[in-house]
């Protein structure tokens, strides 16, 4: 297939984008690398440097390369600054992502993947998270989320695009080899942080909150690797001519926040100072998604489910670009 990747030069999209080369797959890349890297874009990509706002530059797009499938990663991710800023997200993202359906369904085109969130899920009410969890979005990132999933829905009944939704919580590691890997700023993620304090680029890292009813009083959070995301993104793509589908994606098991910083000393083989600080508002004490129809409906388990593979993939990455993609 010809893929447009919107997002291509950010971190989970740059790997999808290398993993659809990999097996042999055309595509190109949309991003305004507001967040993204040109440097993170596979080689053999066509490049195309725009904004999702700009409908004459994603028109032209759709004209000139032809696709015959979407994966949309561009928008902004961060649940924090979505409740200081909610505009940028009920906004920026629900305008941008309705902008580029329009110009899918106006170019025929009929198989779209959205890279969606569990962020639908604010309290969930069993654990792991499956699909029937009732959609309760905690912050208006995750609410831009599920109007474009609605949005998918109606587009699915009344134009005949198939869609896959695929909704997660910490994508982590990098690609082995240490081609690419994550590179944000500001950074958030809890493994990158910790690993600069073992760069020497942070003095310790803060654990929010150590008194949870947890295995150890830290939050237990979900961390699936970024290549097995991938994998997941590519195997929803294929399906579509079966139908369209909404899939939770998680590694199958929870890590505490102390567990990870544990594992990222053995693996960097550094102290690690971490500091022990209030909780934040509204951390759950527990967030897990199951992944059980996704394994079920289409064979997919993850490759690198270890959370030491993660963090030595990441490692690798981030020892080898201290500075990111500046390197």
């Amino acid at each position: 297939m010809k893929v447009l990747v919107t997002g291509g030069a950010g971190y989970i999209g740059s790997i999808v984008t290398a993993e659809l080369i990999a097996q042999g797959d055309h595509v190109v890349v949309f991003d305004n690398l507001s967040q993204g890297h040109r440097a993170a874009v596979h080689p053999e990509a066509a490049f195309i440097h725009a904004d999702l706002a700009d409908r004459a530059a994603l028109r032209a797009a759709f004209d000139t390369h032809q696709v015959d499938a979407v994966m949309h990663f561009a928008s902004n991710t961060l649940v924090g600054e979505s409740m200081a800023q909610p505009f940028l997200y009920l906004g920026n993202n629900v305008t941008n992502g309705l902008n580029l359906l329009q110009e899918t369904v106006a170019h025929n085109v009929h198989r779209f993947i959205l890279s969606s969130t569990a962020n639908l899920f604010d309290k969930p009410e069993r654990m792991p998270i499956s699909e029937k969890e009732r959609i309760v979005p905690g912050s208006p990132y995750g609410e831009s989320k599920y109007i474009l999933e609605r949005m998918l829905h109606w587009l699915d009944r009344v134009s005949g695009l198939r869609y896959a939704a695929l909704r997660y919580f910490n994508a982590a590691g990098a690609a082995p080899g240490g081609e690419r890997g994550e590179d944000h700023s500001p950074e958030t993620h809890l493994i990158p942080l910790v690993l600069q304090v073992a760069l020497n680029q942070r003095e310790h890292v803060t654990i929010f909150g150590d008194d949870y009813e947890t295995r150890d009083g830290t939050c237990v959070r979900d961390y699936i690797h970024v290549i097995d995301l991938a994998q997941a993104h590519i195997l929803a793509l294929r399906a579509l001519d079966e139908g369209s589908r909404t899939y939770n994606l998680g590694n199958g098991q929870g890590f505490t926040v102390r567990g990870v910083i544990d594992t990222c000393r053995e693996v960097t083989g550094h102290s690690i100072p971490a500091v022990i600080g209030p909780r934040r508002p509204g951390d759950p004490a527990d967030l897990v998604a199951s992944s059980d129809r996704i394994r079920e409906e289409l064979g997919w388990s993850p490759r690198y489910p270890s959370l030491r593979t993660i963090v030595e993939h990441a490692w690798e990455w981030h020892r080898t670009h201290p500075h990111g993609y500046g390197d």
